[in-house]
């Protein structure tokens, strides 16, 4: 496992107030309730992944000064 991956679910672990134990437990638990995955898995179509790659680069973002900037640019369409 990618310990960077490990890293951040642990901490979301933490926060939730589980250890790993508990939380693979319940995962398990949650495995055999929903006889699967307890979420779904899909392959995202190519507009999601164009999506997520230029979330990952930045590309084509819009950055407002203020809060107030953005709220007018909904206001005017």
């Amino acid at each position: 496992m990618e310990p960077e991956v490990k890293h951040s679910a642990e901490e979301v672990f933490s926060t939730l107030g589980l250890s790993v134990t508990e939380a693979i437990t319940l995962f398990y638990r949650q495995v055999t309730l929903c006889q699967g995955l307890p979420f779904s898995v899909k392959i995202p179509n190519a507009e999601t992944r164009e999506a997520i790659r230029q979330a990952r680069t930045g590309e084509g973002l819009t950055h407002y000064r203020s809060v107030d900037d953005l709220m007018a640019e909904f206001d005017s369409a």
